[in-house]
């Protein structure tokens, strides 16, 4: 709410100062001569941040969306480790569509059609057919730039509000859950142990063991993996926390022989590459792998989702499968719920056993019941 002040100058002439103030945002304020100038100035302005097109002056008129971009990838992406690549694809998308128009003039109607458009792009990939961005690929390019808006309005003070934040994220289809079946699970196993890779048997076993994600896995380094209590230390993860991998039965026990085979290689990593230098590429392997055992639409990343499946179907909880997987929140194993409900009914089974009593049967209903039923009959 803009609030007007009368103030007195030092010469005796009276200015009047607005000032509007925008919830964790600094202060707008500006003095005018005239009073009627700023009620229309303090009006005009309360509408454009309300609808998300106020900027401050000098950067919303000399500043594109091209330099917003230019300045956060030459600033920020380096700090960003991992997806550091990617938000730069979907940067230079947004700078390439629409980054000649200046910062005042990028408002939610103007980002909403470009988000449109992205939708309509297609996807490159060797594809048989025609295929378009996903509403879930939408998101991220969308995630990418209102992050480099929040940067702009929080340190640069190169606007007041997050144009992005108004607008509509698309809808994204039920998240994929594919995991293994008995009868793939033993096919993928054999074909692993019968592959060129000598490490791929123990990888696989590892990510079906306990749902860690292929990077967790092949960045393992022998210092960080404690064979006598069975646990590996994950020092980076995909939400940039630490958090420890149980290791036990088959799984340790096969780390714990090629630890004795890697005393011959002078290497940091579990699973290096034949000069010891990095992590060894599995890609090639797993393909033929996936295709002598004659399975079809599986990734790499599927062990994990069979992993967290095995585990709700065998009674763990949501909370225990997000503790296993290194989730912060239940709302990403939600879609294994439906795996335990076999769990969830005995849970309910269980309860009702210990309020109610067994309802009568036949045998056990009281006397004066049968004599009832017997007079009837």
């Amino acid at each position: 709410m803009a609030v007007i002040e009368n103030r007195i100058n030092n010469d005796g002439t009276k200015t009047y100062r607005v000032k509007i103030r925008v919830k964790g945002q600094k202060p707008i304020s500006k003095t005018f001569a005239r009073r009627t100038d700023a009620v229309l100035w303090a009006k005009r302005t309360e509408v454009e941040i309300a609808e998300g097109r106020y900027f401050p002056e000098r950067a919303g008129k000399a500043k594109t969306l091209a330099d917003l971009i230019d300045r956060y990838i030459a600033l920020e992406l380096p700090k960003r480790l991992k997806d550091r690549k990617r938000v730069e694809m979907h940067l230079n998308w947004w700078k390439q569509d629409c980054g000649y128009m200046l910062i005042a003039e990028v408002t939610p109607s103007r980002l909403a059609e470009a988000r449109d458009r992205l939708l309509q792009s297609e996807t490159t990939g060797n594809w048989k057919e025609k295929r378009f961005k996903s509403p879930a690929t939408v998101n991220r390019y969308m995630a990418s730039l209102s992050h480099a808006f929040s940067t702009a309005v929080n340190e640069w003070e190169w606007l007041t509000i997050n144009p992005m934040g108004r607008v509509r994220r698309p809808t994204e289809a039920q998240p994929r859950v594919r995991f293994l079946s008995d009868g793939e699970r033993e096919r993928l196993l054999t074909a692993c142990q019968e592959s060129q890779n000598p490490y791929l048997y123990t990888i696989v076993v590892v990510a079906l063991s306990t749902g860690a994600r292929y990077s967790e896995i092949m960045n393992l380094r022998w210092h960080d993996v404690d064979l006598v209590r069975g646990m590996a230390r994950l020092n980076m993860t995909k939400n940039r926390e630490r958090r420890s991998l149980p290791l036990t039965h088959h799984a340790l026990s096969l780390l714990r022989n090629l630890h004795e085979q890697a005393n011959a290689i002078d290497t940091a990593y579990v699973f290096a590459r034949a000069d010891g230098k990095a992590p060894m590429e599995l890609r090639k392997h797993w393909y033929a792998a996936m295709t002598a055992a004659g399975i079809e639409d599986f990734r790499f990343h599927d062990l994990r989702h069979s992993a967290a499946s095995y585990l709700a179907m065998n009674g763990a909880t949501l909370a225990e499968i997000a503790e296993v997987l290194g989730h912060k929140t239940l709302q990403m194993v939600k879609r294994y719920a439906h795996l335990s409900d076999q769990h969830v009914a005995g849970v309910v089974e269980r309860m009702n056993k210990a309020i109610f009593t067994e309802p009568a049967n036949e045998n056990t209903q009281p006397k004066k019941a049968k004599r009832r039923k017997a007079a009837r009959s």
